[in-house]
């Protein structure tokens, strides 16, 4: 596995080894081990997710707070993504950046998201499959979110607007200056 550090250090980009003949593919998508190492200690995920979408569904920005904030793991399975990392810790040099990484089944590449971000994706295929690992379970008091187009941070959903999809929830999201926020401190990896 190949980890690669974004422009914001602490979300990292994965890319799994795929081995490839006449008969299809393999390849690992976690190892626990070889992701200890680079971080220099162990993330716990306690809980897989996955979600399918059509073209245009935009799910974001979401996080939770703490006690319930979560490091999240994601990949596609099938189709293609633009996935997004935001930076939501106040002092933070990045605070307000985001991260954008295309994840798709045929790339295999992953993204790793720690606590203090908010994570949101738009599928740009006719469907997509995501899956995502998760270091905390969810809590619906402490579930927050950020808008998706909030000029502020700037994000290139890379779709027109009018072909995004969302829930009512997301559309009345709070601009990034009223949501509630992490604070620089927040241990990223529990």
């Amino acid at each position: 596995m190949n980890f690669i550090r974004t422009e914001i250090t602490d979300v990292i980009i994965i890319e799994p080894k795929v081995f490839g003949d006449h008969r299809g593919y393999f390849t690992e998508t976690f190892r626990e081990d070889l992701l200890t190492e680079f971080l220099g200690h162990k993330i716990n995920f306690c809980q897989d997710n996955e979600s399918k979408s059509t073209r245009g569904v935009l799910r974001g920005l979401h996080y939770q707070l703490a006690p319930f904030a979560q490091t999240k793991l994601n990949r596609v399975i099938s189709g293609k993504v633009l996935d997004i990392a935001v930076d939501i810790r106040k002092g933070s040099p990045t605070f307000g950046k985001h991260v954008a990484v295309e994840l798709s089944g045929e790339n295999k590449r992953q993204i790793l998201i720690p606590r203090g971000f908010a994570h949101g994706f738009v599928v740009l295929s006719e469907e997509a499959v995501f899956a995502y690992k998760v270091d905390n379970y969810y809590s619906l008091e402490n579930d927050r979110g950020i808008f998706f187009n909030d000029p502020e941070l700037g994000i290139d959903w890379g779709l027109e607007e009018e072909a995004l999809k969302l829930s009512d929830k997301d559309l009345k999201q709070p601009l990034l200056k009223n949501a509630d926020l992490f604070d620089i401190n927040i241990n990223l990896y529990e």
